[in-house]
């Protein structure tokens, strides 16, 4: 027999040597552990690291305090375009972050009481003196001008007509995981109070728990609102129960508005008389 080939004749394979398919089988045991490794250390270094990319990758503890700086810029951001008052805080618990997990989005706001009936330009001038990086600006939307901007961590901010004389501006966390939840800033208002308490006494006294709002200012320091509100009869004057100050921005039989240290801002609502008295951030 010769070792010459026929054609259509193939060798046989040599037979695997022993060990070999166990070898293979380590080395892709290693491999997928050390990818595995990998992708945690890139995974928690992108957690700790990178900016976050959709408002859900910060939850309403997170937020909360964005929100809160937010107020305390808009406050300084008025300067002399009204008389501000903060509103109380607005939680929604229920909203949904997926389809399967609640959660809950915090909105603050601050009402602007306004001599000024062109509301743009009271929303120009607060936009122009909010921080540059928030990119603020005002529009139109369903023929009303609207004021938007980025406070950071995807808070929205948002001014807007509330009405005549009254401009509203807000800051949103939208629908939020709620984490360690919200802590609202907690402030001695004691001056506030003390204004306030003394303007419901002249209707007899407040008819309610008194609510104390605050927030940061830029330049330090705490903006202060202390709010309530009393029955008093149609034919009794606001301006009455405020005594001596700065002129008025608004003074009518149901609305009494007056810059100050602190600000004045008094709204009648059928018997009820609704005042904030406001300690503002510094323009």
């Amino acid at each position: 027999m010769t070792g010459a080939i026929h054609p259509g004749y193939a060798p046989p394979t040599r037979p695997e040597q022993p060990g070999s398919g166990r070898r293979i089988q380590r080395w892709l045991v290693v491999a997928t552990v050390v990818w595995a490794v990998l992708l945690a250390g890139l995974t928690w270094w992108s957690v700790r690291t990178d900016p976050p990319t959709v408002k859900e990758q910060r939850s309403l503890s997170q937020a909360g305090p964005v929100v809160d700086r937010a107020m305390g810029e808009l406050s300084a951001a008025i300067g002399t375009a009204g008389v501000p008052a903060f509103l109380p805080d607005r939680l929604d618990r229920g909203c949904r972050v997926t389809p399967l997990d609640a959660g809950v989005s915090l909105e603050r706001g601050i009402e602007v009481a306004t001599a000024d009936a062109d509301t743009r330009e009271v929303l120009r001038q607060v936009a122009d003196r909010l921080p540059s990086r928030w990119r603020a600006g005002v529009s139109t939307f369903d023929g009303e001008p609207l004021l938007r901007a980025d406070a950071g961590d995807f808070v929205a901010v948002e001014g807007r007509s509330g009405g005549p004389g009254r401009v509203l501006l807000t800051a949103a966390t939208g629908c939020r995981p709620v984490g360690d939840g919200y802590r609202a800033p907690t402030v001695d208002a004691a001056n506030e109070s003390a204004a306030l308490t003394g303007a419901l006494g002249r209707w007899g006294g407040a008819t309610g728990a008194v609510q104390v709002l605050a927030a940061p200012c830029p330049g330090g320091g705490t903006a202060r609102t202390a709010r309530g509100e009393a029955t008093a009869a149609p034919d009794q004057p606001l301006a009455a129960a405020f005594g001596a100050g700065a002129a008025p921005v608004v003074d009518s039989a149901d609305r009494y508005a007056r810059p100050g240290d602190p600000a004045v801002l008094a709204e009648r609502i059928d018997e009820r008389v609704r005042v904030a008295v406001t300690s503002p951030c510094p323009a």
